[in-house]
C-alpha cells in the first residue's frame, strides 16, 4: 500500500492536528495586520516551516515589510531589517572585525556581529545592492553560517531570510544572480489588492487604534514543527511526479513540452524539486494529512520553479513569463506514467 493512502496511527494523527492548529494560529495572527494576500501568507509560512528562505516581489507599498515584521511578532523571534542600497557593503550585513582596547589597556581584535545574526532577517529591496553585497548572504542562506577571515560563526536556529525586490526597471537596481535566486525556496509575487481589501487597508492604517499582534507559539514549538514536517512520508509515484515536472523545465529533455523547447534556455536545478517536496510536506500537514498528494506538488511547483527557469532570447523578446511556462509544464505532465 502506498504511503499516500496509509492512515497514520493515533499519536501521529494527534501531532498532525496540533501542527494544523498551530499553523492556523500563526496565519490568523498575521492576518490581523495583513489584509488579504492569503496565498502569500500561506506561502511564507510554508517556506518558514520547511526551513527555507523566500523572495517576495511586488511594487512598493503592498505590505511586504509589514508581513515579515508581523510574522516575527507572532512567533516571538528576534527580528532584524537590512535596507539594501547601492552603497551597502558586505560587512554591513555579516559584521566586521574591529580593534578594541581591554581593561588591561591591551588592544585585541573582536568580531562585531552584523544584522544577519537574527532569527528572522528582512532583506528589504535586495536588488538595490551590488552583486558583491548580495553574495554576502549566500553562505548564510545555504549553510546557516557566516565566515569572516578564518573564523566561521553558526547562526541561530531557526534562521529565515525574507527578501523583497521591486520588479520595476528603475535606476540603481541589480538583478539577483541565478546562484542566489536558487537559494530561495519560493518566489512569491505580491499582487495589488482589490477594492474591498483597499477599504480594509484604509480602515486599519488611518485610524488611531492599531491591531495588536501577540506571540502564538514559541521558538521550541517552531523547531518541533519543522522537524515533524520532515517526517511526512512521500509515495514513490508522487515524488516521481514532482521530478517529471522538474525535467519538463529542461529544453533538452525528451519529455519537455513545446513551450519549454521554444522559450527556455536553462531549466531548474535539483533544488527546485527539493523545494517542491519540502513545502508540499508542510502543505499536507496544514491540510490535516500525514501524506503528500499530487495536488500538494502542483500547488508548490509554481512558486518553487518560477525563479529557476531561465528564458532564452526568443522568450525574453516575446515577453513570455516563466509563470506561463511552468503552468503549461504542470498541465502537460501526467500524474502517472
Amino acid at each position: 500500500m502506498s504511503s499516500e493512502n496509509t492512515a497514520p496511527d493515533a499519536s501521529v494523527q494527534a501531532k498532525v492536528q496540533a501542527f494544523q492548529k498551530d499553523a492556523g494560529r500563526i496565519r490568523e495572527e498575521v492576518g490581523k495586520m495583513i489584509v488579504g494576500q492569503r496565498d502569500i501568507i500561506n506561502g511564507v509560512i510554508q517556506v518558514m516551516l520547511a526551513g527555507g528562505n523566500v523572495l517576495l516581489e511586488g511594487v512598493p507599498g503592498l505590505g511586504k515589510t509589514m508581513l515579515v515584521r508581523t510574522l516575527s511578532e507572532a512567533l516571538g523571534l528576534n527580528f532584524s531589517r537590512i535596507q539594501f542600497t547601492p552603497d551597502l557593503m558586505p560587512t554591513d550585513i555579516v559584521g566586521a572585525t574591529i580593534i578594541v582596547e581591554g581593561e588591561d589597556r591591551q588592544k585585541h581584535f573582536k568580531f562585531e556581529r552584523g544584522p544577519i545574526f537574527s532569527n528572522i532577517v528582512l532583506a528589504d529591496e535586495v536588488n538595490r545592492a551590488t552583486p558583491k553585497t548580495q553574495s554576502a548572504m549566500l553562505e548564510a542562506m545555504q549553510e546557516r553560517s557566516v565566515t569572516v577571515g578564518k573564523e566561521t560563526y553558526k547562526l541561530d536556529d531557526p534562521f529565515f531570510v525574507l527578501a523583497t525586490q521591486n520588479p520595476l526597471e528603475m535606476e540603481g537596481t541589480y538583478p539577483l544572480p541565478e546562484a542566489q535566486l536558487d537559494r530561495f525556496l519560493f518566489k512569491l509575487v505580491v499582487k495589488f489588492p482589490d477594492l474591498d481589501e483597499l477599504h480594509s487597508i484604509m480602515e486599519r492604517t488611518t485610524q488611531v487604534s492599531q491591531p495588536e499582534v501577540n506571540p502564538v507559539i514559541d521558538k521550541a514549538r517552531l523547531l518541533e514543527m519543522k522537524r515533524f514536517a520532515r517526517e511526512v512520508p512521500v509515495a514513490r509515484h508522487v515524488q516521481d511526479y514532482a521530478l517529471r515536472i522538474l525535467q519538463g523545465t529542461h529544453p533538452e529533455h525528451p519529455g519537455a513540452p513545446e513551450i519549454t523547447r521554444k522559450y527556455v534556455r536553462f531549466g531548474s536545478s535539483p533544488r527546485g524539486a527539493q523545494a517542491i517536496m519540502t513545502t508540499a510536506r508542510v502543505r499536507a500537514l496544514t491540510e490535516g494529512r500525514f501524506n503528500v498528494s499530487s495536488e500538494d506538488v502542483r500547488r508548490s511547483a509554481q512558486n518553487a520553479l518560477r525563479h529557476r527557469v531561465i528564458l532564452n532570447f526568443e522568450g525574453e523578446a516575446e515577453g513570455v513569463s516563466t509563470d506561463t511556462i511552468v503552468q503549461k509544464i504542470i498541465e502537460a505532465t501526467p500524474e502517472s506514467t
